[in-house]
């Protein structure tokens, strides 16, 4: 029995989630930008949130941590569109990040 509960708590949980922003930063070009709240490290975690905070919110949510490679190479691609000039709606944003959403 014990080996069991001592596998459950190692092993991944599905309901692990990273939580996340893309923001539009306020100065220069003003490129888009995501900030991965739950990633922060103490060092730089106070400037990262008072960056994405003087920004334009984009979009929000929380991102299965099973996922998460994946759902950073499609915020990366979304990036990519968002700083060419492509507008992206929050409905199509929802659609590209449903398969990495942990609602």
């Amino acid at each position: 029995m014990t080996s069991q509960l001592s596998n459950r708590k190692t092993g991944p949980r599905e309901s692990a989630k990273v939580m996340f922003e893309i923001f539009r930063e306020q100065v220069g070009d003003r490129p888009h930008r995501v900030i991965y709240y739950t990633e922060l490290d103490e060092k730089h975690r106070d400037a990262e949130i008072e960056r994405a905070m003087a920004g334009e919110h984009i979009y929000d949510g929380f991102l299965r941590e099973s996922t998460i490679n994946e759902a950073k190479i499609e915020i990366n691609i979304i990036l990519d569109h968002l700083n060419n000039g492509q507008f992206l709606d929050q409905t199509q944003l929802d659609e590209l990040l449903a398969p990495y959403s942990a609602k």
